[in-house]
């Protein structure tokens, strides 16, 4: 009986470590799209029934300081012929099983990267949104830009705190992934 317990001991112990894999793997990608992103991201808005495709993108991803798999970050798309010159988005993203989920605050809305290649320099895949219509995209790393100048539709007051700037939500362009048709 001693035997035996001692042999399942040994197995409890051989099979531990691999229970923690797809964690790790989750931290790893983590770890790797801290930082800021800049490619093409075929993203497009459309404003007064017109539609516009950015000419590219730059993405931030900071991680939280006790979550080492998820984080914060800022996604501006840049267009030329335009009514505007960038649309820009607070997100909160995290990695799970592998899948990269972006929720961004001014479209309320939700992105998915999958299927992609992930190195400490170059970032493509596809990305989907809630509402279907998966792109491939390309990015690659670059160092941090100045955010200050950047009007993310958020104004700061000392009596009330964070609030929607005074700019009309009809006054911001609309943020697909795609073509847009049906």
């Amino acid at each position: 009986m001693k035997k035996f317990i001692s042999i399942i001991s040994v197995i409890i112990f051989a099979v531990t470590p691999f229970t923690f894999v797809s964690c790790d793997e989750d931290y790893e990608i983590a770890d790797t799209l801290w930082g800021v992103w800049e490619g093409k991201m075929y993203v497009q808005s459309t404003w007064n029934g017109q539609t516009y495709m950015s000419s590219y993108s730059v993405i931030q991803f900071d991680r939280a300081p006790n979550h080492y798999d998820s984080g914060t970050g800022y996604w501006i798309d840049y267009y030329s012929g335009a009514p505007w010159d960038y649309f820009a988005s607070h997100i909160d993203w995290i990695v799970s099983n592998g899948t990269i989920k972006i929720y961004s605050y001014e479209d309320d809305s939700y992105y998915y990267i999958y299927d992609y290649s992930l190195s400490d320099n170059h970032f493509s895949g596809v990305i989907d949104s809630e509402y279907g219509d998966p792109m491939e995209f390309y990015l690659r790393k670059t160092a941090s830009p100045d955010w200050g100048d950047v009007d993310w539709g958020w104004n700061y007051s000392q009596d009330w705190g964070w609030d929607y700037s005074s700019r009309a939500a009809a006054q911001q362009p609309v943020r697909t992934i795609g073509t847009g048709q049906e």
